[in-house]
């Protein structure tokens, strides 16, 4: 069992959890109140591809081998805390 993280930012793409993919949990990635992108942790049960949607059109179909795997949800977790923390900057994580 595998976690991954797909990202999706409001005006610009989304990303859809294709087969083999489950959603486990979706976060709000806020920054100076204003949201800025959406995450969803998925647990990867087979291979698969991940379609992202680019807000001006092309829909790209990515393997989700090219995508980084996490053992388990606690270590997905810690890498959004990573990805969303910025010293003292007004971000915040919220479960969505």
């Amino acid at each position: 069992m595998a976690f991954v993280i797909l990202t999706s930012k409001p005006g610009q793409f989304r990303t859809e959890a294709g087969p083999g993919l489950v959603p486990v949990e979706r976060w709000d990635y806020l920054f100076c109140g204003r949201k800025r992108a959406g995450f969803t942790i998925a647990e990867l049960t087979t291979p698969s591809r991940v379609r992202i949607i680019d807000e001006a059109g092309p829909v790209n179909l990515v393997p989700t081998k090219f995508l980084e795997a996490f053992d388990t949800l606690e270590e997905a977790r810690a890498e959004l805390r990573t990805l969303t923390h910025y010293a003292s900057l007004p971000a915040e994580l919220r479960p969505a």
